[in-house]
């Protein structure tokens, strides 16, 4: 059995992925390109890596209100992330998981999940493996 950790439902749902784990806000309009899930913000401890189907954890979003749209985009080209975690949602991303169908929740200790856990998101509820360890 995993760890188990709760956060705030921004949009609910169920899901499962390795996660993909930045200490650092993500953008989507221009951090985040729509034609391949790709990170590509210049600098950007995720730069190069895909968001498709991970479990995309980082702290919060940044930018334009456009990356709502970004992530619909992602989602309608079947490139967007299973689910987001943040410590503090903000309301470009929020909209953009809600309009996208991903669940999303916030007020999770981030500090406690690594690139690589296998994270399953139900609800309010994420359930933490991490590969190697009994």
């Amino acid at each position: 059995m995993g760890q188990t950790l709760r956060g705030r439902v921004i949009r609910a749902g169920r899901a499962s992925g390795w996660a993909l784990v930045s200490a650092e806000p993500v953008g989507f309009l221009g951090g985040v390109d729509p034609e391949t899930g790709i990170v590509v913000e210049a600098g950007h401890p995720l730069a190069g890596e895909c968001v498709a189907g991970r479990v995309l954890v980082f702290p919060t979003g940044k930018g334009s209100t456009v990356g709502s749209y970004t992530l619909y985009r992602l989602a309608r080209a079947g490139l967007a992330p299973a689910a987001i975690v943040n410590a503090e949602s903000e309301p470009i991303v929020a909209v953009g998981a809600i309009i996208s169908d991903i669940p999303m929740v916030d007020q999770v200790e981030i500090g406690q999940l690594r690139t690589g856990d296998w994270v399953e998101l139900d609800g309010e509820v994420l359930v933490v493996e991490r590969p190697g360890l009994l």
